[in-house]
């Protein structure tokens, strides 16, 4: 019993960790050692999930006052701040780098740069302008259902790239927040995030994941070929692209 107990506290540590350091939501400091960092990116979707619950909220609330566009964009707001824009800042940094550079070490140098540039502006113009326009051009139920369900599916497709590929640089913060990735981890990171996929229409969700093995096969090659590996700013864009992609397919779907 007392195993069981110490294994909960444990995981417990881990799930704080992974809210303190993928949202700006106020945690205590009981998951801010090494080992709990180290661990966290296996609730990398689950976080997702409360992020992706607060969007949905919010965007049910928002249409009962305003027009969709409104109440899309409020949703959009809601999501950017729950996680201090993180990953749209990696989608930003790996645009500026990865389109303005060549060689390896200037786009690692690039995308540290914490100044945007004109790929890293119209990368994130674009995509906040999809995800906006998709979201609001879906019927509001079905529009909350998709953002509830695009967050933790595509943090799920963002974090399995740790799996495939090497970390590009020396040392930095994605690496220690990716590092405890066994068997246990990373059914954890699947099993929490891709089946809600699935949850309205199994024909439309195996059509999402089809698309999140793609983009992730696509982005692994882009990724291993221009820096030979990953930084956390790829799987900032991976996320951004990913919870993109599912909008765009529900908007397909649902408007044939």
């Amino acid at each position: 019993m007392w195993a069981m107990r110490a294994r909960w506290v444990t995981e417990w540590r881990h799930l704080i960790a992974a809210f303190a350091y993928f949202t700006r939501v106020p945690m205590p400091a009981i998951g801010s050692d090494a080992p709990a960092l180290a661990a966290a990116g296996r609730y990398f979707p689950l976080v997702g999930l409360f992020v992706g619950g607060c969007g949905a909220l919010v965007l049910l609330l928002a249409a009962c006052l305003w027009p969709p566009t409104i109440a899309a964009g409020l949703a959009l707001a809601t999501t950017a701040l729950l996680t201090g824009a993180l990953h749209e800042d990696g989608l930003a940094d790996c645009c500026d780098g990865l389109g303005g550079a060549f060689s390896r070490d200037d786009v690692l140098r690039i995308m540290r740069d914490s100044r945007i540039g004109a790929f890293g502006a119209i990368g994130l113009v674009l995509a906040l302008g999809l995800r906006w326009q998709a979201i609001a051009a879906l019927p509001t139920p079905l529009a909350a259902w998709v953002v509830l369900v695009a967050h933790p599916a595509s943090r799920s497709a963002a974090i399995s790239l740790v799996w495939a590929l090497p970390y590009a640089r020396e040392s930095g913060k994605a690496q220690a927040i990716t590092a405890g990735f066994g068997t246990v981890a990373r059914s954890v990171a699947v099993l929490t995030g891709l089946p809600w996929l699935f949850w309205l229409d199994w024909r439309c969700g195996v059509a999402m994941l089809l698309t999140l093995l793609a983009l992730r096969a696509a982005l692994l090659r882009w990724f291993k070929r221009r820096i030979g590996g990953y930084t956390g700013d790829c799987l900032g864009l991976a996320q951004q692209l990913a919870e993109l992609s599912i909008y765009l397919v529900a908007l397909a779907w649902y408007a044939r």
